[in-house]
């Protein structure tokens, strides 16, 4: 239960116009993940730039993966804020701020005249106040508007996350070589506002899970005042430190592939491709584990796609050819695409439901510091030792964070699970 949820309870009763799991709650969902695609899109445009930027600035490649660090940032940050304003005056306007964000960010870049300008504008107006509008709001709401499919239905809202992976770098890189990177970002800031105000006309109803809850209901909302055995805090911070681990390592091959793929010969057009092709794999990951979640839990969804995207990170090392690149491009996107969406049911089953809108959204927030963190130290990595290999094992050993994390907490799991009553010893004959 989110905190508009819990502030409902004792409100004057409302009859919503639509019951959960229903057919308006999955064009409803659809809206989202439009809405996700077109808002997500300033963390990807971004990487597609980065050698254009860097270039026309005559900057180190750590500065100039700096616009991606400040957008990351900011969108943590923001989405924190936003959700807060999406709980309490709904998602729309949360939505039209995004839309009047990233139209005025994607044009303040595109006529900026340094590194340090186009960051700023990355991480206030297409982080804080763009892209930040797109993602925490809209899982939450995702969720407000099932119940038995709740595991799936926020997979495929995060899925239009990679959905804006998928569809954005190949028609970005066309637009930056026919007319240069400046004229892409002025008509990205056009189209974004505009989509997103059309879209934003669909997402008005209430959701049903806003009714006035009951005291009893209330009750049953807290499965565990000791989440994984530990205290609140404590079972939070764990979680925030695995958010930023494995997105440290998420971050290197997402960041960097196009620039890497440019430092191999092969061109940027073809680090676009592989950007693309990774994030649509992205796609199919993350449906797979909405269904995944729904049957062994959020905790063993975690785990298996820290291993799986570990093994991933590895095949990067050993193989560089062109074919090689879009297979594991492939594989890393297949393997990774579920890591995030699994916190938030890690949160739905581990923690009290009236406190799960906040702590949802500080460990997503984290995820995107990972990502952030992640993307500006490969590129630091890579200045002082001239090689993508060191960046792809640095990816490694924050991954190993993550796995040694959800392995701890699996184990608190299974330690604190009841045992079943040993069976009486027969009786002396």
């Amino acid at each position: 239960m989110t905190e508009g949820q819990a502030a409902a309870v004792g409100s004057p009763a409302h009859a919503p116009g639509h019951a959960p799991d229903s057919a308006y709650a999955w064009l409803r969902l659809a809206t989202i993940l439009a809405l996700m695609t077109v808002g997500s899109c300033a963390m990807y445009v971004v990487a597609v730039v980065l050698p254009a930027v860097q270039a026309e600035f005559g900057v180190a490649r750590s500065d100039a993966s700096l616009p991606y660090t400040l957008l990351m940032i900011g969108f943590g940050l923001g989405g924190v804020v936003m959700g807060r304003l999406a709980d309490r005056r709904g998602v729309r306007l949360v939505l039209n701020i995004g839309a009047i964000g990233l139209g005025a960010g994607f044009v303040g870049a595109g006529l900026s005249g340094g590194i340090w300008s186009f960051a700023l504008i990355h991480g206030l107006l297409l982080g804080a106040c763009g892209s930040a509008c797109s993602f925490a709001p809209l899982v939450a709401d995702a969720s407000l508007w099932f119940v038995r499919r709740r595991g799936t239905a926020v997979a495929i809202a995060a899925a239009g996350n990679y959905v804006a992976g998928a569809v954005w770098p190949p028609i970005v890189q066309h637009f930056v070589t026919a007319y240069g990177w400046r004229q892409t970002y002025i008509g990205m800031g056009l189209f974004c506002c505009a989509a997103m105000l059309l879209l934003a006309r669909g997402m008005r109803a209430r959701a049903p899970a806003l009714a006035p809850l009951t005291a009893a209901t209330l009750a049953r909302a807290v499965p565990s005042d000791r989440p994984f055995g530990l205290s609140m805090g404590q079972a939070q911070t764990l979680l925030c430190i695995a958010g930023t681990a494995c997105c440290v390592a998420m971050a290197m091959p997402q960041v960097h592939i196009v620039a890497y793929c440019g430092d191999l010969g092969f061109g940027a057009a073809r680090g676009a491709q592989m950007l693309s092709l990774m994030l649509g794999m992205g796609i199919v990951s993350r449906l797979v584990s909405g269904l995944i979640c729904d049957r062994i839990g959020g905790l063993r969804t975690l785990m298996l796609g820290s291993v799986l995207q570990g093994l991933a990170l590895l095949l990067f090392i050993p193989f560089d050819s062109l074919a090689s690149l879009y297979l594991v491009s492939a594989l890393f996107g297949l393997f990774q695409g579920g890591i995030v969406p699994s916190y938030a049911i890690i949160v739905r089953e581990h923690f009290p439901a009236a406190e799960a809108g906040v702590r949802v959204g500080t460990v997503l927030m984290f995820t995107l510091f990972g990502m952030a963190l992640g993307g500006w130290m490969s590129g630091k990595v890579f200045d002082l030792s001239g090689s993508y290999h060191a960046a792809f094992i640095n990816g490694l050993v924050w991954n190993l964070l993550n796995m040694a994390i959800a392995a701890l907490l699996l184990w608190r799991v299974a330690r604190a699970r009841p045992r079943p009553p040993s069976p009486p010893s027969p009786l002396p004959a």
